[in-house]
């Protein structure tokens, strides 16, 4: 299918340029919704091996109450074995809600591009969570449920030159499929669980109800303009991932339609590394359907 939409591609584009034909409406809507989601495609590989993004993660330390020392040397008590670093970076202190982070006098840590000796860390859940450098590595505090950890990324990480594509299922059209958000009288309190065996609660305004091959489906979305769902479906653990896969869903009109595009489904970022902390489908989430579309499983970096 793929090479059928590429070879028809290629023919509307140099027909059009020779002036033998203007092709069809529908010809050119199937050429341009392939063309542009294979710019999507390159766009989230780019994402993907950008220097900060998710294959550059280097490690994931749950830091303990009081101090955590950190850095390459065994004797620390969060100990980097990923990628290279100094022996002695610093020291993590944990002390009720409040982290603060101690440099070492023989390495120069930076933040926002200035050296710091001591500075006290804001979390990932304030939304801006307080980032410190040495060389090539990153480093920031994640809040998992009552867990505090270190999320570190290295620009330099090996990971980022290992993969070259992410295999996809064919182009299919029939998989954009309309959809209408029906929302709740009240907000819905969803359980989503996650990698780490955690579970959150969170408010859903409605379902997105659809259908496939004839047959009525839902799936409920977080958000409530820009919509996120985290979905399962009979391709998990086989074709794809078997955590499920995400979906960016775009904003209803006033009537509440929209499209789901399961050919932009892509993996989380568990695939990519072992350091993040994705959440599943939940079980109102699981489709007892093959959805065919969307990004495929990639072997050898992260999670099975």
């Amino acid at each position: 299918m793929k090479k059928f939409f590429a070879l028809l591609t290629a023919i509307t584009i140099l027909a059009l340029a020779a002036g033998y034909l203007t092709g069809s409406p529908k010809e050119e809507d199937e050429a341009g919704y392939v063309a542009e989601l294979k710019t999507w495609q390159q766009k989230r590989l780019q994402g993907l091996k950008n220097k900060n993004g998710w294959l550059s993660l280097a490690g994931l330390f749950w830091l303990k109450q009081g101090k955590n020392t950190f850095g390459g040397d065994k004797g620390n008590d969060l100990v980097i074995t990923d990628v290279k670093a100094p022996a002695q970076i610093g020291a993590f202190f944990w002390e009720k809600d409040e982290v603060r982070f101690a440099a070492s006098e023989k390495v120069n840590v930076l933040h926002e591009d200035k050296s710091v000796s001591e500075l006290k860390l804001e979390n990932d859940t304030t939304g801006k969570p307080t980032v410190l450098q040495c060389g090539s590595l990153t480093w920031y505090i994640i809040k998992r449920g009552d867990r505090l950890g270190v999320r570190l990324k290295d620009s330099q990480h090996p990971r980022l030159n290992k993969l070259e594509k992410i295999d996809s299922f064919p182009v299919d059209t029939q998989w954009r499929v309309e959809a209408v958000l029906e929302r709740f009288k009240q907000p819905l309190k969803v359980t989503i669980p996650n990698v780490l065996g955690m579970e959150s609660q969170e408010e859903i305004q409605g379902a997105l109800v659809f259908k496939i091959k004839g047959k009525e489906y839902r799936l409920l979305p977080l958000g409530d303009k820009s919509l996120f769902v985290i979905f399962g479906d009979e391709t998990n653990g086989t074709e794809t991932y078997g955590g499920g896969r995400f979906l960016s869903v775009a904003e209803p009109d006033r009537q509440g339609r929209t499209i789901i595009d399961f050919n932009k489904a892509f993996n989380p970022p568990c695939v990519f590394s072992e350091y993040a902390t994705c959440p599943l489908p939940p079980q109102e989430n699981q489709l007892e359907v093959r959805v065919t579309a969307g990004e495929k499983m990639v072997e050898g970096l992260g999670h099975h």
